[in-house]
């Protein structure tokens, strides 16, 4: 039986492996699909020894960048922007080669973009700096829209949120959270962004899934912006992922 699974910690509400368990199921594919929680990085190879017949795994927080110094070979695109989320495991030449990929590019791409009115949403802030934001940040360029980094310390062409003014807000229309902040249960955290200054013209987007609205989107949908949750990126980069390892 071919084995997928996802790495990362913690991985309480993983959001992979029922999706996986489910298609699975729905779809008669002989498969499994493991959590493989690790306090550190470190135990990485111990998971590939152990589990010859894994096929791929998906990455979550925080080894989106850190995991990449185990792999054999990079995505051009997960190469560009520093981050994997999907791992191929090719067994065709005897043993193993690992070959990182981002799928959450194509997975934010595909889900923001209905959203888009390009008229007004020209420019985004980015909140985060992690393996998440570059993915992004990636998306946001291929749909023309200038993206900044928001960052708790000081990072060349990047705000601090220190920085974030009326005028910034009135200029970025477009604001996504890429940070875990909010997460459950966590429930009443959210970014310190000034939101009085949010408006009907904003589009704010928070990668964040649990709680399906957070604190985040319900204060962003008080000024009347036009909020979306990460749920359908979810499983847009997780079919993505099966088409990396089954290609």
């Amino acid at each position: 039986m071919n084995k997928y699974g996802l790495i990362g910690y913690p991985l309480k509400h993983s959001f992979s492996q029922r999706f996986f368990t489910e298609k699975f199921a729905k779809e008669n594919i002989e498969a499994a699909y493991l959590n493989f929680e690790i306090p550190q990085l470190l135990l990485f190879p111990d998971i590939i020894k152990s589990h010859p017949d894994l096929k791929g795994l998906n990455v979550t927080i925080p080894y989106k960048e850190d995991v990449m110094q185990f792999l054999d070979e990079l995505d051009i695109e997960a190469e560009a922007i520093g981050a994997v989320n999907v791992i191929k495991f090719d067994r065709s030449k005897g043993g193993v080669k690992l070959i990182g990929y981002n799928s959450d590019i194509i997975g934010f791409q595909n889900s923001i973009f209905p959203l888009i009115k390009p008229a007004i949403h020209r420019k985004a802030l980015v909140l985060g700096t992690g393996g998440a934001s570059k993915a992004v940040v990636r998306a946001l360029q291929n749909l023309n829209i200038q993206p900044v980094y928001v960052s708790r310390t000081k990072k060349e062409g990047a705000f601090i949120y220190q920085d974030l003014s009326e005028k910034i807000l009135t200029e970025y229309t477009v604001i996504i959270n890429a940070s875990p902040l909010g997460t459950f249960p966590n429930v009443n955290e959210a970014p310190d962004i000034p939101y009085q200054y949010i408006s009907t013209n904003h589009l704010v987007y928070d990668l964040v899934y649990n709680p399906e609205e957070t604190k985040f989107l319900k204060l962003a949908k008080e000024n009347g912006a036009i909020i979306k949750n990460g749920a359908e990126m979810l499983e847009l980069q997780a079919l993505a992922a099966w088409e990396i390892w089954n290609r």
